[in-house]
């Protein structure tokens, strides 16, 4: 059983990939485009991640404001997850990503990777990161 993560953003989706037991997120890779209206590419990249590596089903980071209201991040992924709907046959899950960003800075501080350096993994990061707390929730029994 293998679990996609994904961080969208306006210019990057942050991809992370669970190991096949579906315990342990490990950061995959960063798809980035030029403008936030060109989806064909990424939408084509995540499609065929899905196939190479028979995701069971896909988890995407859901931007909420820390008042709990939805703003306009969360609203263009909640468009992205339709887009990304009919070019998979694989269940998209929701997870809150609140503050996933922070803490992806956090621990590439931690580990000593210079800022200049930090800018081309902190979304397959913070996708790791959104991924691994719905697979612990999976496993103490929180979700399905």
């Amino acid at each position: 059983m293998r679990i996609l993560g994904l961080d969208y953003g306006s210019r990057t989706v942050g991809v992370a990939i669970s190991d096949p037991t579906g315990l342990i997120a490990q950061p995959l890779k960063t798809i980035t485009r030029e403008r936030e209206s060109m989806l064909r590419k990424t939408l084509s990249e995540i499609q065929e991640i899905v196939r190479e590596y028979s995701v069971d089903r896909i988890v995407l980071g859901l931007p909420f404001n820390m008042d709990d209201t939805e703003g306009e991040r969360a609203r263009k992924t909640r468009e992205f997850r339709e887009k990304l709907s009919l070019r998979t046959e694989v269940p998209i899950i929701f997870m809150d990503e609140r503050l996933t960003t922070v803490a992806a800075q956090e621990i590439l501080d931690d580990s000593g990777i210079p800022r200049s350096e930090q800018k081309k993994v902190i979304d397959q990061v913070a996708a790791g990161l959104i991924l691994q707390t719905y697979l612990d929730d999976v496993h103490n029994g929180k979700r399905s």
